[in-house]
């Protein structure tokens, strides 16, 4: 399996993401934000970090570049695209995923770390999780309020397009453990065809027991489709 990480001006987790898909087994090679060629990988990652400084607002200026326009046509094909924080914010400006990420409702920078409650296992990002399980994952982000109007939220909820909720570490979805005010504590989606995912937790950052939660493995795992290469 072999990942495209993209590398915008700004971006700052694509050694983090390469890194994790090591572990779980896979290949890796970066894809600047003015290539035009995927180079035939089979995955792309658009991580997180501040693209183009975050100007105008988190992936606007983005989802303009070059790379975009083959990684858009890339999953109108249906390749596999997973964005990360400044990633789901780029997916969404770029029209592949519905909705928008805002600032926190405490307008502050949250760096902490959440708790996920899967509800869509069925995905091949998630493949071998079971609904209604939980994952610890850390989210670093100022912009993370998920936010879309009455009838996309209902779409998303009734074709089970909603693939994590911020949680309690015993699974209860609620204020309490919402750590940015995203609408239904929503803290990632699929898009209709299931092959684009975006979350604004950072999984690759759960992906060894020294940095808290190795939790985080599971979506690179899945991908691979194989068994993850751990650390001795």
């Amino acid at each position: 399996m072999r990942f495209g990480i993209a590398v915008f001006p700004g971006t700052w987790s694509e050694r983090d993401c390469a890194h994790a898909v090591a572990l779980a087994g896979g290949e890796s090679t970066y894809l600047w934000h003015q290539d035009c060629d995927l180079r035939g990988i089979d995955c792309v990652i658009l991580p997180g970090g501040f693209a183009h400084g975050d100007y105008l607002r988190a992936g606007a200026i983005a989802r303009f570049a070059p790379l975009m326009e083959a990684v858009v046509a890339f999953a109108n094909q249906g390749g596999l695209v997973l964005g990360i924080c400044n990633g789901f914010q780029i997916l969404c400006e770029a029209g592949l995923l519905p909705g928008a990420l805002l600032r926190n409702e405490s307008l502050q920078f949250r760096c902490q770390p959440t708790h996920l409650l899967v509800e869509r296992a069925r995905s091949p990002f998630l493949e071998g999780a079971a609904e209604g399980s939980r994952l610890e994952i850390p989210i670093s982000h100022g912009e993370g309020r998920y936010y879309a109007d009455e009838e996309t939220l209902r779409q998303l909820n009734d074709s089970n397009r909603v693939a994590f909720r911020y949680c309690s570490p015993l699974g209860d979805v609620g204020p309490a453990h919402n750590p940015n005010g995203s609408l239904e504590n929503i803290a990632g989606i699929v898009n209709e065809a299931g092959n684009v995912l975006g979350m604004m937790p950072h999984p690759e950052r759960a992906c060894e027991p020294l940095l808290g939660s190795s939790d985080g493995l599971a979506l690179f795992t899945a991908l691979v489709g194989g068994s993850p290469r751990l650390p001795g």
